[in-house]
């Protein structure tokens, strides 16, 4: 750790003032900033399995046995951010931060990025932008701080600013292609698919040669020359993993060939049943096809693989596929449930509003 001055170290581990699936790769382990008790630590095996609502429940028992610490109100802020409730994890971080005494710490950082996080969901992008400027004041050169501080400026439509942002992390780290696609997925959401793809472009030109099969269809594929994708795909399946799969499979749907799209992310999961995203892709597919019974499974399966990081998507297409079969109740039950978990999804609750009407 590093002792700042005293302004900045304030502003960084004492934020009194006021975050695209994205997060996930520039945070801490969920592990602790020091020792706490046994509540706090069965709080912390709740929140790994993604049981929320458990996790806060020991974390209640840890309070009332006087276990109050930074660690604890760290991970209550992740439980209330699992459950979609920002503004309780915003005060969650916060008081994270009210424990730290001027030293800034690598958890300091992790939790003012958490912080960030639940600021941009609950549509306070321009304490988020703060947070990261902060953060990049100590630390010039992170990543992730100018990504997500992009991302930020965009919402707060600060087109200039966020390329600014842009252009730095792409100069760090040229060859990072996943972080590539990130800010092309982030200009197109805001309408900026052009700029984006000029990115992309840009990467072909100048690393295309040394790029792997398998990133040149990626490439490829979000520069919508779907045939080239899927070619340099073929070629990367026998070299990659799910990803290559999807990839595949996803050029193949943007064709319109939903049967080969099908029988690739079968032919994935006949060796490799581990994978849900291979699941929800082949739901969707399926669903596409018009199979809605093939679509129904392809989820339920999905949802069986325990941890797995698109379950919300999964158990929204489970209600929709449903509708689809035309067994309306069970459908509304399914997205009650959801919306108790999801409350914030608008998309859910007009599907919900639907529902109750059939």
């Amino acid at each position: 750790m590093t002792r700042y001055g005293r302004e900045k170290s304030k502003l960084l581990t004492i934020h009194r003032t006021g975050w695209a699936v994205v997060l996930a790769g520039c945070l801490l382990f969920l592990g602790g900033c020091g020792k706490g008790g046994e509540n706090t630590a069965l709080g912390m095996e709740a929140l790994k399995g993604l049981d929320y609502q458990k996790a806060l429940e020991y974390f209640d028992l840890a309070r009332a046995a006087g276990e109050s610490n930074k660690e604890l109100a760290r991970a209550e802020g992740i439980a209330y951010m699992g459950m979609t409730q920002y503004s309780q994890a915003a005060l969650s971080f916060l008081e994270a931060l009210g424990y730290s005494d001027g030293w800034v710490e690598d958890v300091d950082y992790d939790i003012n990025f958490y912080l960030a996080a639940a600021y941009t969901k609950e549509g306070r992008l321009s304490e988020a932008e703060e947070i990261y400027s902060a953060i990049l004041d100590l630390q010039p050169s992170n990543e992730d701080a100018l990504f997500l501080r992009g991302n930020a400026r965009m919402g707060l439509d600060n087109y200039t600013g966020a390329k600014e942002d842009f252009d730095k992390v792409i100069a760090m780290d040229g060859k990072n292609f996943d972080r590539l696609i990130q800010i092309y997925e982030v200009l197109h959401s805001y309408g900026y698919k052009e700029m984006g793809q000029v990115y992309l472009r840009a990467a072909m030109d100048t690393s295309g040669e040394q790029m792997s099969a398998y990133d040149k269809g990626r490439m490829y594929y979000y520069l919508e020359e779907y045939q080239s994708a899927y070619l340099a795909l073929e070629t990367a399946k026998d070299q990659g993993g799910a990803e290559a799969f999807l990839y595949l499979g996803k050029s193949y749907e943007a064709t319109g060939d939903y049967n080969y799209a099908a029988s690739v992310y079968n032919n994935y999961l006949a060796k490799d049943t581990s994978d849900a995203r291979i699941y929800n892709q082949l739901g969707l597919c399926e669903m596409a096809r018009g199979d809605y019974h093939a679509a129904l499974s392809a989820f339920q399966s999905g949802m069986q693989i325990e941890n797995n990081d698109v379950m919300q998507s999964l158990l929204f297409n489970e209600a929709v596929t449903y509708e689809y079969l035309h067994d309306y109740r069970q459908a509304l039950v399914l997205m009650e449930s959801y919306l108790k978990t999801y409350p914030d999804d608008q998309v859910a609750k007009r599907e919900y509003d639907f529902l109750s009407t059939r």
